[in-house]
């Protein structure tokens, strides 16, 4: 389970804002955020397991998330890593560096949203290929539907409108949010349209488990200027936080 909320063009001082939490097996090797070697215009963490990333920033102006897709059959372990959509997208290269020409069948159960200067995009791969562009708004997605009414979903969501109303808000606001880690029992009922409810235990903003639960949380912020930051803060398998990385960067937007 991953969860996050993107606010795209939401306020006239944000270009885009993103709030967001990375689930995964504590197990998984991962290198931290940081700015990459090739090419040096990426910044993000990096699944060592298969080379990809889950959410990154390019300095060119690009900016990428992809999650799991869940309600479907086991992954297909002979299909390309959905981190690699991500790190092409970043990275401008590759064989999925454009997502509307890319093949999203070559890929497990995805959601992918993308954006740059002028753009925001969602992409999906079931329950048929989808590419939909964003109209500005507040957005939130895990492993359902583009805003789905999950409980956590919504009060992440809630959380980034609210940040980004405030003149004087800070990054550590959000990542506080990404840290709630508990939840009541009305918050469980979903519609029943929903293909793939929560347990209890993935309820929560913040997922603790020792053996599969949230390894990090990561805010980025592009003002209008095209100035902007990220921010990762790592966690270990019984929830303590163990690192952060903070990062500058510029998209150069042009008005």
């Amino acid at each position: 389970m991953c969860v996050l909320a993107v606010a795209w063009r939401a306020h006239p001082r944000w270009l885009l804002v993103v709030a967001g939490n990375r689930d995964e097996l504590h197990a998984r090797p991962a290198q931290a955020l940081s700015r990459w070697d090739k090419p040096d215009h990426v910044i993000a963490g990096r699944d060592l397991q298969s080379g990809g990333t889950w959410l990154g920033v390019s300095e060119q102006g690009r900016f990428a998330v992809v999650t799991n897709l869940g309600g479907y059959d086991a992954p297909d372990p002979d299909r390309a890593s959905r981190g690699a959509l991500a790190t092409d997208v970043l990275a401008g290269e590759g064989r999925y560096a454009d997502p509307d020409a890319a093949s999203l069948a070559d890929f497990n159960p995805f959601n992918l949203i993308v954006a740059d200067r002028d753009r925001a995009r969602f992409l999906s791969n079931r329950p048929e290929p989808l590419r939909k562009l964003l109209v500005p708004g507040i957005y939130g997605l895990s492993n359902g539907a583009l805003d789905e009414p999950w409980p956590k979903t919504t009060r992440l969501k809630a959380g980034l409108g609210e940040w980004i109303a405030d003149e004087h808000g800070r990054p550590e606001t959000l990542l506080d949010l990404l840290r709630e880690d508990h939840s009541s029992d009305d918050e469980l009922a979903l519609p029943l349209q929903s293909r793939v409810p929560p347990t209890p235990a993935q309820s929560p903003i913040f997922i603790r488990d020792s053996t599969y639960g949230t390894r990090c949380s990561t805010v980025v912020g592009i003002d209008d200027r095209g100035l902007g930051f990220i921010i990762e803060r790592r966690y270990d398998a019984h929830g303590a936080a163990v690192g952060e990385s903070s990062l500058e960067f510029s998209w150069k937007v042009e008005k």
